[in-house]
């Protein structure tokens, strides 16, 4: 589909607009050690990039018998919503929304957050104006977040168009699985300050279109916006 004919924009939250994945995954390996469970943060970010929490807790559980102690959930939530107050933004993704609404070209963000975080980091940023109502997270569709299609499903429903006529933004290998299996056009940015070598060739194994490198490299790819 020509990048013009586009009926709206779906993107992910994290690695896509904001870089807190580095942030995210440095309080999960920092509190983990401090119960007992050593991981590298690379390794950790490997499995956690695009994952839940439920999914995070199965993985740690089946991969190292690691059942997660009374009071962690509580700590880990402070320490994200703390790391969380200082997100920054990716590189051009300001610029990248604001020339979508000069447009008047339909966007949202699903994201595979926590409501609350959610919502945090767009504030934190200073995108959640920009953005506004359209945020959306598995707590939208009962739970059934990415790799399933739900929360894109979801996404490009609220704003009125159909799935097939969207384009999903994604920085992970889960949420590119999610975009395709919704019908959509899936293009990888790999943006983010967690982004490794192997990346890449991740996303274009689980469907992505096209890979970019920057929002200044997705606004020309999108055309004109005036």
């Amino acid at each position: 589909m020509p990048a013009q004919t586009f009926g709206a924009v779906l993107f992910d939250l994290d690695g896509v607009l904001v870089d807190s994945e580095l942030l995210a995954n440095g309080v999960w390996v920092a509190l983990l050690d401090e119960h007992g469970l050593t991981i590298e943060q690379g390794a950790f970010m490997a499995r956690a990039v695009g994952s839940t929490h439920r999914a995070l807790f199965n993985w740690l559980r089946e991969e190292y018998s690691w059942e997660k102690p009374e009071g962690f959930l509580p700590e880990l939530d402070a320490r994200l919503a703390q790391a969380f107050r200082a997100t920054p933004t990716i590189e051009g993704a300001r610029e990248t929304l604001e020339a979508l609404r000069r447009a008047d070209r339909p966007f949202a963000v699903a994201s595979n957050s926590l409501r609350s975080r959610l919502h945090l980091k767009l504030e934190a940023s200073g995108l959640a104006a920009l953005v506004g109502e359209h945020a959306y997270d598995p707590a939208h569709v009962g739970g059934r977040g990415k790799p399933l299609p739900d929360l894109y499903e979801h996404a490009a429903r609220a704003l009125g168009v159909s799935p097939t006529r969207c384009l999903v933004v994604e920085d992970s290998a889960a949420g590119v699985t999610a975009g395709v299996a919704a019908g959509a056009t899936v293009w990888g940015l790999l943006a983010g300050g967690h982004i490794h070598p192997d990346t890449g060739e991740a996303l274009r194994r689980a469907g992505a279109a096209r890979l970019l490198t920057s929002h200044e490299e997705l606004r020309r790819e999108l055309g004109p916006m005036g």
